[in-house]
């Protein structure tokens, strides 16, 4: 799964240098979002101005700063364009490396169960899987190295929380507290869904097993057996479904209470009239990067649901090789000195 791309000569230019391109897209991407975030307090100082009428802002003021806005977007929007682009060959070079390496091994492997649905689709899911996993982790990772110290200064505006009246930082505070806690509630709500997950594909696999061979074997694929499948595949689905619904309640109601977490502990603040509407904007979305940063594995739960699923079905075939490389060493004639 890993070494086949990235320990090769033959993909190293893609899997190194691609890699070094990705992470350096992801940097830029993170470093105009900080300059958004300026431009947001900008604005919406402006637009408190212009609103109060204590100062004249004129509407050639209001479209330059709306016009540096459309420069930010339009660099945002080419390098994101770029980088999609780029990651779509970047995934399906490392697809091409795990094929190429089961199909020269396909001999050993056309007996395991689900043999050509492992290579067809899970080397595609798994490429593209772990990809935009890691695209994320390292996307979150760098917006915790650019937007932490933002917050952190940003804080210096809020000199009273609710309930613990003066507490420096507090914002910063908050943002790790609330992702950590929503973090560990999903992780304990979706303990089961990994196993489901797999469940799910044995069950599948062997359900469309059964069609194919009976498309050219009269005696496999008839009904009675089509049925006892289709209803092992119908339970599992059910099963799925029933634990996805509560882990959705407790999801969404997590991130829908999120939404109002920073105004909660600004409160105090607002009351006070302690800072502008710009800085209440900036602060506000710099919490909402931090925190969204550090609840990356909320936010990626059900997708390394599915991954776990696909790496236990392709280390099965990895864990065949290997076994037949012993057993054939094993075989091996000892030669007396």
């Amino acid at each position: 799964m890993f070494r086949s791309f990235f320990l090769s000569k033959q993909w190293s230019s893609w899997s190194v240098l691609g890699t070094l391109l990705i992470m350096a897209s992801l940097w830029y991407q993170v470093q105009l979002d900080v300059a958004i975030n300026e431009w947001f307090g900008n604005f919406y100082d402006t637009v408190q101005k212009a609103l109060s009428g204590e100062v004249k802002v004129t509407e050639g003021e209001l479209f330059g700063v709306l016009f540096s806005f459309s420069k930010i977007a339009g660099i945002y929007v080419f390098v994101a364009v770029f980088s999609g682009f780029f990651i779509k060959h970047y995934v399906f070079r490392w697809r091409t490396a795990m094929n190429d390496y089961y199909v020269a091994n396909w001999q050993r492997l056309k007996h395991i169960e689900g043999a050509s649905q492992r290579i067809q689709e899970d080397t595609s899911k798994f490429a593209n899987i772990v990809e935009s996993l890691g695209e994320r982790f390292i996307s979150s990772l760098l917006t915790l190295i650019a937007f932490l110290p933002l917050l952190w200064g940003l804080s210096m505006h809020v000199k009273s929380v609710p309930v613990f009246g003066e507490l420096p930082h507090a914002l910063v505070y908050a943002a790790i507290i609330f992702a950590a806690a929503g973090t560990v509630l999903l992780a304990l709500v979706g303990i089961k869904l990994p196993g489901l997950e797999f469940n799910n594909q044995v069950v599948e696999a062997a359900y469309r097993k059964e069609l194919v061979l009976g498309e050219d074997n009269d005696s496999r694929g008839q009904p009675p057996t089509l049925k006892e499948l289709y209803n092992n595949v119908r339970k599992n689905y059910y099963r799925l479904f029933m634990h996805y619904m509560y882990f959705d309640i407790a999801k969404y109601s997590y991130l829908q209470f999120g939404v109002i977490v920073p105004y909660l502990i600004l409160v105090p603040s607002l009351a006070s009239a302690a800072f502008t509407l710009g800085i209440m904007q900036q602060i506000v979305r710099a919490f909402g990067r931090v925190e969204s940063s550090f609840q990356y594995l909320v936010y990626s739960w059900s997708t390394i649901v599915q991954l776990i699923s696909i790496y236990k079905r392709l280390k099965a075939f990895e864990q065949h090789l290997k076994e037949d490389d012993f057993a054939d060493d094993s075989n091996m004639p000892v030669i007396e000195t």
